[in-house]
């Protein structure tokens, strides 16, 4: 059980460094909250309200998404979407996330030779 605790703290870090990666990327069309977390859920990346929130709110205040409330069949929602900006930002990240994920990628199949 010792290598367990260690194991899911490092899992974190590492899901702690494309979480924003993860959000920009679904923020293409607005989505509010909840169909946000549900379509990150969906492909593999669940992420907890209170990651989720604070992490939208830092993206606003930095200017990389908009958002706007809305009332549509039931409560008003808020619904957040990628700016001109935050569009920017997504393709460099994503050129840097596959840069890494290819060295990565190289330097996991030396360990298996």
């Amino acid at each position: 059980m010792g290598q367990v605790e260690p194991f899911n703290k490092l899992e974190l870090e590492l899901r702690r460094g494309v979480v924003v990666l993860a959000t920009l990327s679904q923020l293409r069309a607005p989505r509010y909250g909840y169909e946000l977390r549900q379509a990150l859920a969906e492909k593999g990346m669940p992420i907890e309200e209170g990651t989720l929130y604070p992490l939208l709110r830092r993206l606003e205040a930095q200017g990389f998404l908009q958002s706007e409330w809305r009332i549509e069949d039931g409560p008003p929602r808020r619904y957040y979407a990628l700016n001109a900006d935050g569009r920017k930002l997504l393709k460099r990240l994503t050129g840097a996330w596959q840069g890494m994920n290819g060295a990565m990628d190289r330097l996991l199949k030396e360990d298996t030779r």
